[in-house]
Order: C-alpha cells, then sequence, then structure tokens
C-alpha cells in the first residue's frame, strides 16, 4: 500500500525503516512522558516490534516519508502509526491497540492524520472491532487527533506510571470500527 499526498508517502514500515524508527521512539523516550519505555532501544532490540507488525492483517506498521528527490525513494521519515494486538488472549483478537508517533520536525502538518487515515482504511477490511489508544496525561495535540477519528475517552488510569520523577494519568480511547466512522478528520493532527 503506498498512498502519497503532495510530498508524503505513507506505506508499511520494513527492515530498512528500523534504524529511523528507532531514532524517532527514542526521541519520545528520552524527551517525553507519551511512552512509558525509559530506557532508548538499538535498532536490534527493536526489530522483534518490528516484525510483529506484518504487511497485512490486523497488526499494522504505517510509516509517513517525505518523498525523495528521485522518484521512488525514500525521504526522512516524518511519523509512523501501528494496530497491535490489545491484549494476549484469544478472545481479544478482535480489538487492536493504536498509536502514532510524528517527527518532532514533522509537528503540525497533518503527518498524524495521514497515518491514522491510512491505517482506518486498511482496518475497515479486517475482523477488528475496537480499537483502544491509551494517552499519557497531559497531551491535548493526541486528544484532538483521536477525537477527530472518532475516539472517546472511556476512563483514566491515574498515577499508573512513573517517570522523570512524577507519576503520570493515561486516559484510555475507544473507537468503535463496525459500520462507518472508520474515516477521520481533515484539517492535521498531531502530526
Amino acid at each position: 500500500m503506498l498512498s502519497e499526498s503532495g510530498d508524503v508517502q505513507v506505506r508499511a514500515g520494513v527492515e530498512a525503516d528500523l534504524p529511523a524508527l528507532t531514532e524517532l521512539y527514542n526521541h519520545y523516550i528520552r524527551e517525553t512522558s507519551v511512552t512509558f519505555d525509559t530506557e532508548p532501544f538499538t535498532p536490534e532490540r527493536r526489530r522483534p516490534w518490528l516484525l510483529s507488525h506484518p504487511k497485512d492483517g490486523p497488526h499494522r506498521l504505517l510509516v509517513a516519508r517525505a518523498a525523495g528527490p528521485s522518484h521512488g525513494e525514500a525521504g526522512p521519515l516524518l511519523g509512523y502509526a501501528t494496530s497491535s494486538a490489545f491484549r494476549p488472549k484469544a478472545a481479544y483478537a478482535p480489538s487492536v491497540e493504536v498509536t502514532v508517533y510524528c517527527a518532532p520536525h514533522a509537528a503540525g502538518r497533518g503527518i498524524g492524520t495521514l497515518l491514522y487515515q491510512a491505517l482506518f482504511e486498511a482496518l475497515a477490511t479486517e475482523d477488528v472491532h475496537r480499537a483502544f489508544a491509551g494517552i499519557a496525561q497531559p497531551n491535548e495535540a493526541s486528544h484532538r487527533l483521536h477525537t477527530r477519528f472518532g475516539f472517546r475517552p472511556i476512563g483514566t488510569y491515574t498515577e499508573v506510571g512513573r517517570k522523570f520523577g512524577r507519576y503520570w494519568d493515561v486516559t484510555w480511547y475507544q473507537k468503535d470500527l463496525d459500520g462507518d466512522g472508520r474515516g477521520g478528520g481533515e484539517d492535521g493532527g498531531r502530526g
């Protein structure tokens, strides 16, 4: 799958993306509370995560890259979105946990919206009933993006994670994937 919007290509993540994906995620580990990982990864340690997201099926990894200077060439990584197993037990199979990360230099450019549009379009062909997103608080940009895509807050775990010497709350959001409502907003996003 390849989608283009201006100078941005959205496609399935591949092995060649792993160093840039790791670098982007490590930024969020080191600098923010949006992930509760506390130690940066090497690409080798991050490889099992990459391999857990095949090109098809309900567990996907989509990357957004700037278009390269020549046709077909990939430019810098702008962000990525995933749908992953919600919980390991078999009865949870029709539920996924989704997330989106945008490169700091790509903030405010609609990359998050572009990624989620492609992700939910791909999930429309899968046996997926619900999507969930856990958002460390506060995170107004992520709240706006998820709300635009039809997510609604369903509860908050208070002081559930400790990072940077303090406790953080996580609000859980749910999106119903049956029927319509799989699309998203038009006006940029977290990205």
